[in-house]
């Protein structure tokens, strides 16, 4: 596993790369540098967040179309007033890279992943509407790329304020002096803010489409 931050940037920017595959060297490279911080927040987003009231901005209210099963059209947009909508149409996203990506890679541009809600939650939608079906929310797959990308480009400018900095080349670990020029870096939220400001206008892909067979089968190994 290389940790080498050019090495890391390519990654980053090749759409062939999942996340989910260059987060452990991303880990590593802070790890080796002491930035605890950084490393702490890459390893909860690689798990997933346990406590909804950790989550960041980019993981709250992601906005989704909510629909209701019918007995002989199946799943249908639901009944649902602007007020019901803007209590009810989004969800927070606690889970994992690996779980975010492989819901975008399971899903064909243009469509998106069904989530029932939860009993209590579904029951209290239900008497609103007056409505016994079950209901579901439908997050896009454009919102799972947005949020993962979120996460790709603040590692992105993270690697290259490392480089600015003089932080570069093959290394087994770091000295003294290497990790004090780098220290004022071990700050995640300055990373992400700054990727949802200016994250369109950089070089780093959005989560790629799986093939047919990937979608069926799963990855290759």
């Amino acid at each position: 596993m290389s940790a080498a931050v050019e090495h890391l940037d390519e990654r980053l920017q090749d759409g062939s790369e999942l996340l989910e595959d260059i987060m452990p060297s991303a880990i590593t490279l802070a790890m080796m540098l002491r930035q605890r911080t950084m490393a702490a927040w890459m390893r909860t987003e690689f798990d997933g967040y346990g406590d909804p009231a950790a989550l960041p901005p980019y993981r709250r209210d992601v906005p989704g179309h909510i629909v209701a099963r019918s007995p002989q059209y199946g799943w249908i947009p639901a009944p649902v007033d602007d007020k019901q909508k803007q209590d009810f149409g989004h969800r927070d996203m606690l889970e994992g890279i690996k779980s975010l990506e492989k819901t975008c890679l399971s899903c064909k541009k243009g469509t998106g992943n069904r989530i029932v809600f939860d009993k209590e939650e579904m029951a209290t939608l239900q008497s609103r509407i007056n409505l016994s079906a079950e209901l579901a929310i439908t997050i896009s797959r454009d919102s799972y790329c947005k949020l993962l990308r979120v996460i790709r480009c603040a590692l992105y400018l993270w690697c290259q304020e490392l480089m600015e900095v003089g932080i570069g080349g093959d290394h087994n670990s770091y000295s003294q002096d290497e990790r004090k020029k780098a220290a004022h870096l071990d700050d995640p939220d300055r990373f992400w803010r700054k990727a949802l400001e200016s994250n369109g206008d950089l070089p780093v892909p959005d989560v790629r489409e799986a093939g047919f067979f990937e979608r069926v089968f799963g990855r290759a190994g």
